[in-house]
């Protein structure tokens, strides 16, 4: 059955929204392996990715193994619904959890001063 990996993913999506019928999905193949293009109501993004990606970084391993047992690369991408506006984050940033520093620090060069004062 060459199309298990988009069976799979429909019912994972479906199961996991609150808006089913939303829910599209697009397989396309080319020499690089298949990719799996998923949409969904915008309201139902976060389900899909969920806490720091983890609900998404689940389905894409489960993908890859179904892609193993038939011997395909397989890839999902989840598109960005038209209009969301994802916060901005700078460059070389993690996301900003429990280790992340706080954002009054102060340059290398005030703390040295701070250190000659001692």
């Amino acid at each position: 059955m060459q199309d298990a990996d988009k069976v799979f993913l429909e019912y994972v999506v479906k199961a996991l929204v609150d808006n089913p019928n939303d829910v599209k999905i697009d397989r396309t193949v080319d020499e690089m392996g298949v990719l799996i293009s998923l949409s969904v109501n915008p309201a139902d993004m976060g389900k899909i990715i969920g806490r720091m990606g983890n609900t998404a970084k689940a389905i894409r391993t489960l993908l890859r193994i179904i892609g193993m047992k038939n011997n395909a690369r397989v890839n999902l991408k989840i598109n960005e619904p038209e209009g969301s506006t994802r916060p901005e984050r700078p460059m070389g940033s993690t996301g900003g959890g429990l280790g992340a520093a706080p954002s009054s620090l102060k340059t290398v060069d005030q703390a040295m001063e701070d250190l000659k004062g001692i």
